[in-house]
């Protein structure tokens, strides 16, 4: 195998040391098969200091309900390939069906009230960048 060919989405977030915690939910809410997918997938990935500034009971919760952990990580996915150059101001429709809120300015990407720390993760089937915090969806009413 070609070691500098790109992987899927699930084995580039696998390999990416800063997101072992969405690396682990992912495959607890079973879409680990969503991130091998054809795609293209914009993921915003959170950094395991993210999750950590999630309260424990959150977290908990989370792992608690499948379906509830679903809606939070496809909150962070949107389905198409957008490196952070392609980044433009304004709302974009994320996996789960919610809007999110992208800005740009200069080198810096924000989604919602999270920053991009690294940015333009390559993979065959999209590009992961990695966000500062969690992102919670807006509750359906």
């Amino acid at each position: 195998t070609n070691a500098s060919a790109p992987q899927t989405l699930a084995e580039t977030v696998a390999k990416t040391s800063s997101l072992k915690t969405f690396n682990a939910l992912v495959a607890e809410a079973g879409m680990t098969e969503t991130l091998k997918a054809a795609g293209p997938y914009t993921v915003f990935a959170p950094s395991d200091a993210a999750f950590k500034a999630v309260p424990a009971k959150t977290l908990t919760a989370l792992k608690a309900d499948k379906a509830m952990l679903k809606s939070v990580l496809s909150y962070h996915i949107v389905p198409s390939r957008m490196e952070s150059k392609d980044v433009k101001p304004g709302n974009v429709k994320t996996l789960g069906g919610a809007m999110i809120a992208l800005a740009r300015a200069g080198n810096f990407v924000t989604v919602e009230d999270a920053m991009v720390e690294q940015a333009d993760i390559a993979a065959s089937n999209g590009v992961v960048h990695v966000v500062d915090r969690v992102m919670m969806p807006p509750k359906k009413k």
